[in-house]
């Protein structure tokens, strides 16, 4: 890649993505680590996308990187040609972790970095992933918790995977590293988004994109990956929450007083209500959380309904 390549790609997209009326158009070095490469390359690339900045084009220059390639003289270039996003691949917090995935960077290298991104006024972004060498449900938890202790504005959460021609295989093969399946990766990557979301933090990613290396079938050992692994935590959310709104209701309309009552529960009609945007997560992956919920409680009259006044993410269930 050179930075005339970057400014041709640009010059592709660019038309595309005016014509959608976005609000925010980024310039992103993704695909490594971009603050390792020689000051002088990475002023070069900073250069063309400070160009388009400058004339309006582009709204954002961002890019991702790891905690030990950050210091004050990489910020301040990085400030000089007006970056605006640093995503730290931090994948973990707890030490054992790191060690025995050979990350090759220590946690107090995550609080120096982080601390050094915001002191310089750039937008922090946190990379955290699930089921790593050593990783466990209570070391997931602890990390997204650590995580909203720095406060970035933007998160990601990647299940590891295991690819061919990787240290990771060899582990896998020799029965030193046991990956986690889809349901177990599915289980703690729902406890870290809700923590992450309840602090306000944007999860701009779940689950790795399909890559010509990573899709359904091919490359991967292990079950972690899912071209829909987004949608199949937040549909486990959206079932959660339903599921404790409707227990509610049940246990209300078991109580000795509303027996008495000509309208129980099980005479009832309940209502699952959420916006547009997260009725398919409502209904679930294949329509896994409808399917849930008529084999769980087969003599309830459910209904799926959208209801537009409702924040995205936002469940109702409504007793009529």
């Amino acid at each position: 890649m050179s930075p005339e390549d970057v400014k041709n790609l640009i010059e592709r997209y660019l038309p595309t993505l005016e014509n959608r009326g976005l609000e925010t158009i980024e310039v992103a070095f993704f695909g490594g680590s971009f603050t390792g490469i020689p000051l002088e390359e990475q002023s070069a690339f900073l250069a063309v996308a400070k160009e388009y900045k400058d004339a309006g084009k582009i709204h954002k220059i961002h890019m991702s990187t790891r905690p030990d390639y950050i210091d004050e003289e990489i910020l301040g270039n990085l400030k000089e040609y007006d970056a605006d996003i640093i995503e730290l691949g931090v994948q973990s917090f707890d030490p054992e972790v790191l060690a025995a995935s050979n990350r090759g960077h220590k946690v107090d290298d995550v609080y120096k970095a982080c601390e050094l991104i915001k002191s310089y006024g750039f937008e922090l972004g946190i990379q955290l992933m699930i089921g790593l060498p050593e990783d466990s449900l209570e070391k997931c938890i602890y990390s997204a918790n650590e995580a909203v202790k720095i406060g970035p504005s933007i998160a990601r959460l990647y299940p590891t995977i295991v690819l061919n021609d990787t240290e990771l295989l060899e582990m896998y093969r020799r029965g030193e590293y046991d990956p986690l399946t889809t349901d177990e990766a599915v289980a703690i990557t729902k406890e870290m988004y809700k923590i992450l979301d309840e602090a306000g933090i944007n999860i701009i990613r779940v689950g790795l994109k399909s890559t010509d290396l990573i899709t359904e079938g091919g490359e991967i050992q292990g079950h972690t990956y899912h071209p829909a692994f987004r949608q199949l935590v937040e549909g486990e959310i959206a079932k959660e929450h339903l599921e404790e709104q409707l227990e509610t209701i049940l246990e209300e309309a078991a109580s000795p007083k509303a027996k008495e009552m000509p309208n129980a529960a099980t005479a009832c009609t309940f209502a699952f209500m959420s916006n547009g945007t997260s009725f398919s997560n409502m209904i679930g992956n294949s329509r896994a959380n409808k399917i849930y919920f008529e084999e769980k409680y087969p003599d309830l009259k459910i209904r799926f309904k959208t209801d537009h006044s409702l924040e995205d993410g936002k469940y109702v269930v409504v007793k009529y």
